[in-house]
C-alpha cells in the first residue's frame, strides 16, 4: 500500500502557511527550504491545493493563505487534491490471473470484495481528521515561531 509523499508535504506546507502567513508572505521558495523539496514540487502541490478551494495565492508578488476554516480541511480533502486518484492506487491487485484456473478465474471479484472495505474504512478516517486536529498535534508537539 502507498500513498505518496506529496500528500505529507502538502500538510506541511499547510501547517506553515497558518502558523506564518500572517507574518510572512509564504512563497513556493520559503516552503521549499522548510519542506526540503523541490520549488517546482511546491508549486505544483499548491496549484493542486488551489484548484481544490484550500489555499489562495497571489501571483506575481507571490504568498499563499488559507481559503477556508481548517476545520473544512480534511485529509481526505487534501490526499484527493494531490492524488486524485490515490484510493483506487491504494492496494493493487495482480493483472494477469490464469482464467483457466478457478482461483485465478474469481480472484479480482473476491479481493475486490475484500479491498473495498479497507478503501471505505481509510476514507472515513481520512474525512474524520482535519487540518485543525493536526496543527492542534503540531502545537502540543512544539510547534515554535520563527
Amino acid at each position: 500500500m502507498h500513498i505518496s509523499t506529496k500528500c505529507s508535504i502538502a500538510i506541511h506546507c499547510l501547517i506553515f502557511i497558518y502558523e506564518y502567513g500572517e507574518s510572512k508572505k509564504v512563497t513556493s521558495q520559503l516552503l521549499s527550504m522548510s519542506t526540503g523539496s523541490n520549488a517546482v514540487t511546491i508549486r505544483n502541490i499548491l496549484s493542486s491545493l488551489r484548484k481544490e478551494g484550500i489555499v489562495s495565492i497571489k501571483f506575481g508578488t507571490g504568498g499563499a493563505t488559507l481559503n477556508c476554516p481548517l476545520n473544512e480541511i480534511t485529509l481526505y480533502r487534501i490526499y484527493k487534491a494531490i492524488e486524485p486518484d490515490f484510493i483506487s492506487k491504494l492496494i493493487g491487485i495482480h493483472t494477469l490471473p490464469s482464467p483457466l484456473c478457478p482461483v485465478g478465474r474469481n480472484i479480482h471479484a473476491v479481493l475486490n470484495h475484500s479491498y473495498e472495505k479497507i478503501q471505505n474504512d481509510l476514507c472515513k478516517s481520512l474525512q474524520n481528521i482535519t487540518m485543525e486536529d493536526i496543527i492542534r498535534d503540531y502545537n502540543q508537539i512544539g510547534g515554535t515561531t520563527l
